[in-house]
């Protein structure tokens, strides 16, 4: 018998890497919920819509009309990726923050508490944990969790409903919490592809700052096997840290990028720091590694390069 998975934000990036994921690894029937907005892939998800174990769904999580189409099964999981993300457009103004990652996340508790899956993975990020200084050592499980921008306030939020759903009602749930993702089908509003766009066309690539803001850098598909497993064998209740082990300065990232490219470094503008501006970020993926056997298989490089190899097709796709 068929099995099924429930996929919000699976027309997103790191979402549509994961739908990817699954029909490559696994047999499950695959449902999509998304609300298609600027940053989603529709034409992916029209491609994908004549695979049999496809079902997409176009709607909002915010909307408890638009799940309830959704909800006509049981799901081995639900994967909660939906979700706003772009700092920028959080601090111009958090409306769409506030509802997508914490009222579109209550209603899916809510739906779970009602039994309609068997568990759900929450995928957070590493942002709510805040900022940390050069000699700090990377976050873990246990570190406080210290926002510093109206995105990752939000994604917090989210991440204690989650918590508190598990304490008061003991609902099959687990929180992940990556560091910044990077592959294809990553929006160019995005810092990685942003560099490439940019580059390609000859224009200026902006640097916040003095560029010595510390990422560290996780290939999607490393991420999209790691949720995975802990979807499989993670500890119910759990938080699992997703981290790359590639800390890199947004400086030295474009620079590669540039080199790449065989652009120069003449592109490189720096402009004005934005408010609230984590110094750095830094994932200890030690206890996913321990418990549930996860390790990288992409070096930082071999990722670069296809990823920038996959923006330049993408780009110029476009461009015709």
């Amino acid at each position: 018998m068929s099995k099924d998975i429930l996929v919000t934000g699976g027309a997103g990036f790191i979402g549509l890497n994961f739908i990817y994921y699954l029909l490559k690894n696994t047999s499950y029937n695959i449902t999509i919920i998304d609300s298609l907005t600027y940053a989603s892939h529709p034409k992916e998800i029209f491609k994908l819509i004549s695979d049999s174990r496809i079902r997409f769904i176009k709607g909002n999580i915010t909307n408890d009309k638009d799940l309830q189409i959704a909800m006509d099964r049981k799901y081995e999981g639900i994967i909660h990726f939906a979700a706003e993300s772009h700092v920028d457009k959080s601090i111009e103004n958090a409306d769409d923050f506030i509802q997508t990652n914490i009222v579109g996340t209550y209603h899916l508790l809510q739906h779970l508490l009602k039994g309609y899956a068997k568990k759900m993975i929450h995928i957070s990020t590493d942002e709510v944990y805040g900022t940390l200084k050069t000699n700090q050592p990377p976050f873990t499980e246990e570190t406080p969790i210290s926002p510093n921008n109206p995105y990752s306030a939000t994604k917090a939020s989210s991440d204690l409903l989650v918590r508190s759903y598990y304490e008061t009602y003991k609902l099959p749930l687990i929180i992940t919490r990556c560091s910044n993702n990077f592959g294809p089908f990553q929006h160019k509003e995005k810092f990685i592809p942003t560099i490439i766009y940019s580059a390609l066309h000859n224009k200026k690539v902006p640097v916040y700052g003095d560029g010595m803001q510390i990422r560290d850098w996780l290939f999607v598909e490393d991420h999209c096997r790691a949720i995975f497993s802990i979807f499989e064998k993670g500890t119910l209740g759990e938080v699992y840290n997703i981290g790359g082990g590639n800390e890199k300065t947004n400086l030295s990232t474009v620079r590669q990028i540039l080199n790449l490219l065989g652009k120069p470094d003449s592109l490189i503008e720096y402009v004005e720091d934005r408010k609230g501006h984590d110094r750095r970020y830094a994932i200890d993926s030690t206890k996913l590694q321990r418990e549930l056997g996860w390790v990288q298989t992409f070096s930082w490089d071999q990722a670069l390069e296809e990823t920038v190899a996959w923006h330049i097709k993408k780009f110029k796709e476009h461009s015709l």
